[in-house]
């Protein structure tokens, strides 16, 4: 029997919480819902869930704040919920490690479908012998492996949130190809993004926090189209 998958929900309003519940309950997922910021850390160590659907308007701690605080500990995915829809609102909890953003009022079917995509990017692979299988990319002072999702830099281990892996995997895969920003949305996302172009801009910007160019590569900017992971002969 397949063991239920479970998602967090914390938002001040047990009626939406309670609706959101409902919706995760009826696709065979275990739920549990927090009312408010402060319990989060201590409830993620005890529950361990698989997704956390953050709301930003709490009382006391707000979702940014928590979401900061459970990003340096824990590589949990998160999808925020919000009435805010200003581009900026958005690009910050991005920028803070969220994985999605979704505006309220919102449909059922679609925060099903995308916390079921997130999820999905969060699968790890099973450990196999088989070498063959394996997806990595490998650079001077850079392993980017798909199959176990690590990424070594200049012999350090570098954590990194699963859609910042994949973007930074799906660039090294294809060296010096240029890809748009559209077409990347479509890759690494693997569903019809709502929301701009500066999602893939804003985790481009995480990335080279923590990977720096280097004489041998780099993540190149091609202004107006998207980007390339450059590849320098010798």
């Amino acid at each position: 029997m397949a063991i239920k998958q479970r998602v967090l929900i914390v938002d001040d309003d047990n009626n939406i919480a309670e609706l959101i519940s409902l919706y995760f309950t009826k696709e065979c997922y275990e739920t549990q819902i927090l009312n408010e910021g402060e319990s989060v850390l201590s409830t993620v160590e005890s529950f361990e869930p698989n997704l956390i659907l953050l709301d930003i308007m709490l009382p006391g701690m707000d979702g940014y704040q928590v979401c900061r605080e459970v990003r340096a500990k824990y590589n949990t995915p998160i999808i925020m919920l919000s009435a805010k829809g200003e581009v900026f609102d958005k690009v910050l909890g991005l920028e803070l490690g969220a994985d999605d953003y979704i505006e309220k009022p919102f449909d059922s079917k679609e925060l099903v479908a995308r916390a079921k995509a997130v999820l999905r990017r969060y699968k790890t692979v099973a450990p196999t012998d088989e070498k063959k299988n394996e997806k990595c990319v490998e650079y001077p002072d850079l392993i980017i492996n798909l199959t176990n999702y690590s990424v070594t830099y200049m012999g350090q281990r570098i954590d990194m949130p699963p859609k910042e892996l994949e973007l930074l995997y799906f660039l090294a895969a294809s060296p010096n190809h240029v890809f748009t920003r559209e077409q990347l949305l479509d890759q690494i996302w693997g569903y019809e993004y709502i929301g701009d172009t500066r999602t893939v801009d804003v985790h481009i910007k995480r990335l080279r926090e923590k990977i720096k160019d280097h004489e041998s590569w780099e993540i190149a900017t091609i202004w107006g189209i998207g980007y390339k992971f450059e590849v320098h002969n010798s």
